[in-house]
């Protein structure tokens, strides 16, 4: 196969992929989001992973459960859109919050883009 055909067929299915795996993600509604935030979640099994939770108005939606210091007792979960936050966030219909991220013995204010559904949580 001459080299031009395999890059353009590697190009394509680069491009392609994530619209794949997009649509075998649940969509999820606003009060899927509410009842996850809300659920108690296993901090030691959970911990330093990301999950994608499903799709959300047409959004990935990632949870992250980061942790630092004194792990698993301060892991955290932050369920955010897989969106830049700002400019980018707003045109979803997403909120960019500061969330507290666990950083060595302490905690970082990151900013994240979130459903407007989870944004006072």
């Amino acid at each position: 196969m001459p080299n031009h055909v395999f890059r353009t067929a590697v190009a394509a299915l680069t491009i392609m992929t994530p619209t794949l795996s997009l649509a075998a993600t649940p969509m999820l509604t606003d009060a899927d989001l509410v009842a996850y935030a809300a659920k108690p979640y296993d901090r030691a099994a959970m911990m330093e992973k990301q999950i994608t939770l499903g799709v959300h108005h047409g959004a990935r939606v990632l949870v992250d459960f980061p942790c630092s210091d004194i792990c698993p007792q301060y892991t955290t979960q932050i369920i955010h859109y897989d969106v830049a936050a700002g400019a980018p966030c707003t045109a979803i219909g997403g909120v960019t919050v500061a969330r507290n991220v666990p950083y060595s013995i302490a905690v970082i204010k990151k900013q994240f883009c979130v459903p407007r559904v989870l944004a006072g949580h």
